[in-house]
């Protein structure tokens, strides 16, 4: 007998799910509204944003704001060397999750559980603490004032290896033991059989780690000692340090630095929603 889910066809709904959907969406424009308002003022000048009461519609919505923005920000460098940054130290968290994320979830080795735990408590470790001997570290190579150097030290992320480690948990074992039996090796079992069985958690990973590389701005700012090598955090920062701060600038600049993570974001929803329902984070 099929278990009924749902109000039927031409029923009107239960209070509950009234109540539950109103909820929903007050939820939503809470979130939304900061956004919005962001995007509405980016069109006003500095009049308009010093007016009190504030308005939440601009008077004209033209581009002044983006083109003057331009002329006077070096965006194309920023975009650049973000867009880097970005691309890189995505693909390398991802590569180096999964390996350790595989290494945990099927591989029996003594202190296994401990070595996971240490792991995840370096999720309660924050970057100012380890950010002098990270530094130290980064100019003893002689990654300073360099991309590299923003891409390799934040590469490897324990909230990476511990979201892919519990997709990986729910392979089962027998499959990874037959496809040896058939004579895989190990690096063909984890190229051709985990990671395509892993695409929902490994899309969770990567826009959690563009969403923190995008916007990352204390190291970036701390390893880049000239403005070729901002980021566009850093280089939005910049603003602040004249006279008059042009706010309208800073939002107009803001809400196009928005746009790459909102349109990652959209690509991959669906294995987003799919691999945060079946790991860890239920």
């Amino acid at each position: 007998m099929r278990r009924w889910t749902g109000t039927r066809a031409g029923e009107p709904p239960t209070a509950g799910k009234v109540l539950m959907y109103a909820g929903l969406i007050a939820l939503s424009i809470l979130f939304l509204a900061p956004v919005v308002w962001s995007v509405l003022s980016s069109f006003k000048d500095r009049t308009e944003l010093a007016a009190r009461p504030p308005t939440l519609l601009p008077n004209s919505f033209d581009l002044t704001n983006y083109t003057e923005a331009l002329s006077r920000f070096d965006f194309g460098v920023y975009l650049r060397n973000s867009t880097i940054v970005t691309i890189s130290a995505t693909v390398l968290t991802l590569v180096i999750n999964s390996l350790a994320a595989y290494a945990l979830a099927k591989y029996n080795f003594r202190g296994r559980n401990v070595l996971f735990l240490i792991t995840l408590g370096t999720i309660m470790v924050p970057l100012q603490i380890i950010l002098i001997p990270l530094y130290r570290t980064a100019s003893d190579l002689g990654v300073t004032n360099s991309l590299l150097g923003m891409i390799i030290p934040p590469a490897a992320t324990p909230t990476g290896v511990f979201l892919l480690r519990q997709y990986m948990l729910t392979i089962p074992d027998e499959m990874i033991e037959a496809a040896r039996i058939d004579g895989a090796g190990e690096l063909r079992i984890f190229l051709r059989l985990v990671l395509p069985l892993c695409r929902a958690a490994l899309a969770v990973v990567t826009i959690f780690s563009v969403i923190w590389r995008w916007n990352d701005f204390l190291w970036p700012l701390v390893i880049a000692q000239s403005q070729d090598k901002y980021t566009l955090p850093v280089a939005l920062a910049q603003f602040n340090s004249e006279e008059v701060v042009p706010f309208n600038y800073i939002l107009a600049m803001s809400v196009v630095s928005m746009i790459p993570v909102v349109i990652v974001f959209l690509i991959m929803q669906r294995h987003i929603v799919k691999g945060i329902a079946q790991t860890g984070f239920k």
